[in-house]
């Protein structure tokens, strides 16, 4: 089977165990909460878990848990990430808290940071010993501090006034690779990996999660609106410390620079303004510089991936060929 039908299968049977999960009263925050699940998605988080278990000589079932754990979480922090950035649009359909209000998405995202750790608990009906349940709790932990300490870097951010490409790897090494490359580790340690092969799924997850949101970045200035699923220049009119952005304004003139800081974080800017900050972030060989970058962290991550001695070969396979996605994409 190929990764993009495997995606899909685990996707469904992910979802369903969602569904099964969460659920209860009132009706109102349980379609808030189930908003963005319903909207589809990429699901790779919990492809990751699958891949991650069987690589380390555990099985899909008992991986699948995890698997819905992880995207209940990510789904919160897209919950509160949307509120925080109030964004319209997330997945090609409206953010919850457009469809239900601030404080209903607030309560949304909460319950379901308490869901991700339910689903995860569930592991036990499958047979997996409590022990390697309870590290795979740590680790979830671990991964919502690390997400929540990158959430607040990329709001300072904007605040440092000489943001250097460092600071900007911190912030998405916490805010967007981590929670990959914790995907990796709950996978393994409910198969009972040993560390080294947890270690190299992880820090293979991290370098390709970095590469994954340079991407990403570069996307949400050339990208297709449509095939985005989210606005084009969002980035900037909510005022984002992009690699694009750090870069450009230590490579252009002055002049260049006061425009591209008139709309960064400027929500009345229109859409001719924000065309033009985009071109000049465009001229200042910005994307270039991204995609050599993304490049240096996708090559560690393939690097990494070629040394993992894996228990099921086909699933090592697959693996690979996610991370070239992530690294690759388009969407």
């Amino acid at each position: 089977m190929d990764l993009t039908s495997y995606a899909s299968v685990i996707g469904k049977k992910v979802e369903q165990f969602i569904y099964t999960v969460v659920s209860g009263h009132p009706k109102k925050l349980y379609e808030a909460s189930l908003h963005y699940i319903k909207a589809g998605g990429k699901r790779l988080r919990p492809v990751i878990v699958v891949l991650s278990s069987k690589i380390g000589g555990g099985s899909e079932e008992i991986a699948i848990p995890g698997a819905a754990a992880v995207e209940v979480l990510h789904t919160f922090t897209l919950v509160h990430d949307d509120i925080i950035d109030k964004d319209e649009l997330r997945r090609g359909v409206p953010t919850v808290h457009k469809l239900w209000g601030v404080e209903m998405g607030i309560i949304a995202g909460d319950l379901l940071f308490a869901y991700a750790y339910k689903c995860l608990v569930k592991a036990m009906d499958y047979g997996v010993p409590s022990d390697r349940v309870a590290k795979s709790l740590d680790a979830l932990t671990e991964a919502a501090i690390t997400v929540a300490e990158g959430q607040a870097l990329d709001m300072l951010l904007p605040e440092m006034p000489n943001a250097s490409v460092e600071d900007y790897i911190d912030m998405v090494s916490k805010k967007t690779a981590a929670l990959f490359a914790y995907s990796a580790k709950i996978g393994g340690l409910l198969a009972g990996a040993d560390n080294a092969l947890i270690s190299n799924l992880f820090n293979a997850m991290m370098n390709a999660g970095i590469a994954f949101q340079i991407r990403d970045d570069i996307l949400g200035l050339i990208g297709d609106e449509k095939v985005l699923g989210k606005p084009v220049y969002s980035d900037l009119r909510e005022g984002k410390r992009t690699i694009l952005v750090i870069y450009a304004l230590k490579n252009v003139d002055e002049n260049k620079k006061k425009r591209i800081l008139s709309v960064l974080g400027n929500r009345d800017a229109d859409v001719n303004s924000l065309r033009e900050a985009a071109q000049i972030i465009k001229e200042s060989g910005a994307i270039e510089y991204a995609d050599s970058l993304s490049e240096f962290y996708a090559n560690k991550a393939i690097e990494i991936v070629e040394n993992v001695k894996a228990a099921d070969t086909e699933a090592l396979n697959m693996f690979k060929e996610l991370v070239m996605f992530m690294i690759r994409r388009n969407y």
